[in-house]
């Protein structure tokens, strides 16, 4: 059967026991990471037991990009939605009735206040899956009030068994999923939460504009996602990346929904390559074939940045996942939480909790950014798994592209004297001015050129001296005072390195020295890139007419594979994964006859 609809003769780790757990009745917590495969854990049970499940998924973007996949291998599955007609709406339930659907996708929101539960029950459901269950715990990073009502699923369903599924728990979510839900002795089956295809980096921002032209500059005509903290942000870089001639678009909440929309589809539909975002894009994306995913600033946690990253390779390609790291996204973070909490109607200790949670999960992103050490094992750990290896030959520490500042104590030393000359009263940006040599108003009013520190790092650009006291506030070795307007200041720590008895080891901002991590180059070997891009081409062409986003048609994988192997009949065909008696029904011979050269 998996063979059949999916194009596939083996089950990924996991998978079997996730498909066993549903088919048996038992209750489950399956966490894998995205491109896992958890899709397929819910899609086969129904077809094993000609039943109708529910797959219950936050977003109506998810639940669309979903059905148009499974339709394309003639799966029969639908969603109600807000998107959808009356008319349509209707459809979708006279089909429910008639027990013509194998899978209905729907939003907690609608199965409860909608009267969908009454014709569920009446259809004789016995299986609910909850997509991206992380949204009901207070401790996941993505908390949604409106997963909180799916613990009625066991008062109205006593007998159907109910399964979570997210990428991202750690052990603390993962009980208290099961706890939210009122699952029964549930099985906990946790895929390897490392994803080998991703190369991470994370490289001290220096100059956000220029850095992000250079890195998608390696992913021409690939889709990338640009993520950025605020709106104007989004807007301002989307803008500038237009400029340069690249095919990009901003995304965020403040836009007009059809606007959302339109970019979505374009995306989905490859008419452009970037989307310059706010994380309201991060899981309204279901695209496999992402290279890139570049982060302007840092996530507020690393929950959120392994659901942010997921979305690059999700076909198990090899794909790019870069961070531009400033301390002073930290202190940013710290403001907003803090502000938030003030500002809203919680209980004076209720605040404090919730601040105290999101500054663990803020400065534990923290410590992933600075730490000179493997990511994918950071990754992992902080997942609750062992990292196998020493060296993972896929991030910017284990291919040897982070370098040491030359004279590092040194230039330490020269700027902690500096913060001490100016008396701790000044901030980054001023007391990086006075090292370099700088005659602005402020340095002439204060008497600052005058100071012996003044000019000492002349031969460093102001935007470099800052990412080196980012580096030294990173690693406690100064302070920063709170508020608005923070200034820099000494601590015990400072003296150390003053008086020479702490060394201190500072990275130099790297400027184009990146490697090729060994997935991208075996991903790519023996394919015949001309015939492949000619795949592309006509796979968008075909996208177009169906009106259905292209990676739906055959994703990345399925298209290199056949550039690869050049298969020159029916059954050979049929042998490339993801090729399955659907898609070889529609499509076979267009694809026999790129491969031979003739016009599809």
């Amino acid at each position: 059967m998996l063979l059949r609809w999916w194009g596939f003769d083996q089950l990924r780790p996991q998978q079997a026991e996730a498909i066993q757990a549903a088919l048996d009745g038992r209750d489950s917590v399956v966490v894998m990471p995205t491109g896992g495969g958890k899709s397929l854990c819910y899609q086969l049970p129904p077809l094993v037991g000609d039943s109708t499940d529910v797959v219950i998924s936050p977003l109506v973007a998810l639940m669309k990009d979903q059905v148009d996949a499974l339709e394309a291998i003639g799966y029969p599955a639908a969603a109600l939605h807000s998107g959808l007609s009356a008319d349509e709406r209707a459809d979708v339930r006279d089909r429910l009735a008639a027990g013509e659907l194998r899978l209905l996708f729907t939003a907690p929101e609608r199965l409860v206040n909608s009267g969908l539960l009454d014709l569920l029950a009446r259809v004789g459901v016995k299986r609910f899956a909850i997509d991206e269950a992380h949204c009901i715990s207070h401790w996941g990073h993505d908390f949604r009030p409106e997963y909180r009502q799916l613990a009625l699923l066991r008062e109205r369903f006593p007998a159907a068994s109910v399964h979570a599924f997210t990428a991202t728990a750690t052990p603390r979510v993962r009980s208290d999923i099961a706890a939210q839900l009122h699952l029964r002795n549930p099985a906990m089956l946790l895929g390897t939460f490392d994803r080998p295809n991703l190369c991470y980096r994370v490289v001290p921002r220096t100059d956000r504009i220029n850095q992000t032209l250079r890195i998608l500059g390696r992913h021409a005509g690939e889709a990338s996602i640009v993520y950025c903290i605020s709106r104007r942000e989004t807007e301002q870089l989307a803008a500038r990346l237009a400029a340069e001639g690249i095919l990009a678009r901003p995304y965020h909440a403040g836009l007009d929904p059809k606007e959302r929309r339109r970019t979505q589809e374009a995306f989905a539909r490859e008419t452009i390559d970037v989307v310059v975002a706010t994380v309201a894009f991060g899981m309204g994306i279901d695209r496999s074939d992402v290279r890139l995913v570049l982060h302007t600033s840092l996530p507020k946690s690393l929950e959120a940045y392994q659901q942010e990253t997921g979305r690059a390779g999700r076909d198990s390609l090899a794909a790019e996942c870069v961070l531009l790291y400033s301390s002073a996204d930290v202190f940013s973070w710290e403001s907003l939480v803090r502000k938030s909490a003030t500002e809203s109607d919680l209980e004076p200790a209720e605040a404090e909790r919730l601040i105290a949670g999101q500054m663990e999960h803020l400065h534990s992103m923290r410590r992933y950014a600075q730490a000179a050490r493997c990511r994918h094992a950071a990754l992992s750990e902080y997942f609750g798994q062992a990292y196998g290896t020493e060296s993972c030959g896929a991030c910017d520490v284990c291919l040897g592209e982070t370098e040491n500042f030359p004279d590092s104590t040194v230039t330490a030393q020269k700027i902690i004297s500096c913060v001490a000359r100016v008396e701790g009263r000044f901030g980054v940006r001023h007391v990086c001015e006075v090292l370099r040599g700088a005659t602005t108003d402020g340095i002439k009013r204060h008497g600052h050129e005058r100071l012996s520190t003044f000019g000492l790092l002349a031969s460093i650009d102001q935007r470099a001296a800052e990412n080196l006291v980012h580096q030294l506030l990173d690693q406690g070795l100064l302070a920063r005072s709170v508020g608005d307007r923070p200034v820099v200041m000494l601590n015990a720590l400072s003296w150390e390195v003053l008086r020479g008895t702490r060394p201190v080891v500072l990275l130099e901002p790297r400027v184009g020295k990146t490697k090729t991590a060994k997935a991208d180059a075996d991903d790519w070997q023996d394919v015949d890139r001309d015939l492949f891009e000619r795949l592309r081409t006509w796979r968008r062409r075909v996208a177009e007419g169906r009106g259905k986003p292209a990676w739906t048609i055959l994703d990345d994988k399925a298209l290199r594979a056949i550039a690869r192997e050049k298969p020159t009949s029916p059954a050979a065909l049929l042998r490339v994964k993801g090729i399955g008696e659907k898609r070889l029904a529609d499509f076979g011979t267009a694809i026999l006859d790129m491969v031979a050269g003739r016009p599809a």
